[in-house]
């Protein structure tokens, strides 16, 4: 298990611990069984998209596996982390590192900080360290052009505390998330010293991601009073509002071209689920239980929705052709899981499941050459409640 201290520096380079685990670099499957409990990512997203909550015990035992059969895509792939929760796994613009967000109560971060660690060679452990301060909660990593640089969200500024968690129990058990209005996005060099303040709002600013040249952000805001997709540029720091329809946009990607942009939204359908959706935005809380993926031009011009699946999909980018699409989905699963990884053309068409975990796989990137694919998933974490990176080679088959 990764070894990590109550008190970490961002001088500090954390490396997995070789005594418990060996890092894992497999080609074939590999499978111990055991009684898994399918609650997992980042602590919340199990049970994420359903509206019931539940069971901390799957009934019947599965097999513990670094790759399942059905994933003919997946080659040589490596676990990268070892417990705690771990996600949004993002390359960097040369495909040589990544940035991460993690949570470990254990090794004292007790909520998501951001780390970034180089992509190691074929079996080597992959070693990290934090570039966040530490305080409050952190989100949405990602590398800025020069890889000097990183952007993230977080609520620092609000307190040294981690927020607190909405209370369930207030709006019938169903899932939904805290939109903290101390979010705001700040820029940071790899040592963790916060160069710059890229928003001031006072409500909800995150899940920020950059374009391929990384001249401009997009990122997601109340600002407006809805939650709404904006585009900044980071030179001159203006920007445009992009999304205008009610419900929830976010988590947008450009597409490696340039020329699209991607992103998950919820759409309220009737006069009842959108007073709802108020309600909760009033209360600073969304409920994303609902959610299709959308494309429009770079500009936020041509908006259309391409999936019609229903449930959550959700976690959505480009392939590196710019023509296909991978996302997250729960849709064959009326109880709400698992989430798994599938495919499709950006303009729509055939739908292809891509990875087979019976908890949870999300947060798909490929690398900037489109030969590696790292991803999170609930598989392989000795039946505990772990998210945990992982990488793999990319074969179209």
């Amino acid at each position: 298990m990764p070894k990590i201290h109550s008190e970490v520096r961002t001088s500090e380079i954390i490396t997995i611990k070789q005594s418990s685990h060996k890092t894992i670099y497999l080609g074939m499957t590999k499978k111990w069984m055991l009684l898994p409990l399918l609650i997992g990512m980042t602590g919340i997203f199990i049970t994420a998209f359903n509206h019931q909550p539940l069971p901390s015990v799957v009934p019947s035992p599965l097999a513990d596996t670094l790759l399942y059969p059905e994933e003919k895509h997946f080659r040589n792939i490596q676990q990268l982390t070892f417990g705690g929760d771990n996600a949004e796994a993002y390359f960097s613009y040369d495909g040589q590192w990544l940035v991460f967000q993690r949570t470990s109560a254990k090794d004292g971060i007790p909520c998501d900080q951001i780390f970034v660690g180089k992509v190691p060679a074929p079996g080597a452990p992959f070693q990290y360290k934090m570039v966040s301060t530490g305080k409050g909660r952190t989100t949405c990593g990602f590398f800025t052009k020069d890889g000097k640089h990183v952007i993230y969200a977080s609520t620092h500024l609000g307190g040294d505390s981690c927020p607190p968690l909405p209370d369930r129990s207030k709006y019938g058990n169903k899932y939904i998330w805290p939109l903290y209005s101390s979010y705001d996005i700040f820029m940071a060099d790899l040592n963790g010293k916060i160069v710059k303040r890229l928003t001031h709002s006072k409500g909800y600013d995150a899940e920020a991601t950059l374009s391929p040249d990384g001249k401009k952000m997009i990122y997601t805001s109340v600002k407006d009073g809805d939650i709404d997709l904006y585009i900044m540029d980071l030179q001159t720091g203006k920007e445009k509002r992009i999304t205008n329809t009610p419900g929830y946009d976010g988590g947008a990607w450009f597409s490696p071209d340039g020329k699209k942009i991607i992103w998950r939204a919820s759409r309220p359908q009737t006069p009842e689920a959108l007073q709802s959706y108020k309600e909760l935005l009033a209360e600073n809380l969304v409920a994303p239980t609902q959610m299709e993926v959308f494309i429009a031009d770079a500009d936020g011009s041509n908006a259309h929705q391409v999936t019609q699946l229903g449930q959550a999909n959700w976690a959505p980018a480009f392939m590196p052709d710019s023509k296909h699409i991978i996302f997250a989905s729960n849709h064959e699963y009326k109880r709400g899981f698992p989430f798994n990884l599938y495919t499709m053309p950006a303009d729509g068409g055939q739908l292809q499941k891509i990875s087979r975990d019976k908890g949870f796989d999300a947060f798909p990137m490929f690398s900037p050459n489109g030969k590696q694919i790292v991803f999170c998933s609930n598989r392989n974490n000795g039946g505990t409640r772990d998210t945990n990176i992982f990488i793999a080679d990319w074969t179209e088959e």
